[in-house]
């Protein structure tokens, strides 16, 4: 039986380890072995931080509130338990969003909660 490479497939694999490697320094975007590990490092670090992401803006958005809170004379903690009492679903996105962007929208939330 003759012997099969499968050179389709193998080139295919190749290819697409080069192509995501496209715009790296030097051999890291033209020797495939470079390359591929490269592309594997890049790719721990992307799933990681699409994790760390969420973790920075959280702390962002937490920054801006307690920010905009204290210059209503109350602060993060006091304001989100209020929140949390209350029962509102306003989340801290739209909270810092409020804070940064529409301070009197913020008031008027600080507010009802210090009632």
């Amino acid at each position: 039986m003759p012997r099969s490479t499968n050179s389709v497939a193998s080139r295919k694999r190749r290819k697409k380890i080069l192509k995501a490697a496209r715009g790296y320094f030097g051999a890291r975007s033209k020797v495939y072995t470079v390359a591929k590990n490269a592309v594997d490092k890049a790719m721990g670090y992307a799933f990681r931080d699409r994790r760390n992401k969420k973790r920075a803006f959280r702390r962002l958005w937490i920054a801006r509130i307690n920010a905009g809170a204290r210059q209503e004379g109350t602060t993060y903690s006091k304001l989100i338990h209020g929140l949390s009492q209350s029962g509102s679903t306003l989340n801290r996105k739209v909270l810092a969003d409020l804070a940064m962007n529409h301070p009197a929208a913020f008031k008027a939330v600080v507010n009802s909660v210090k009632k």
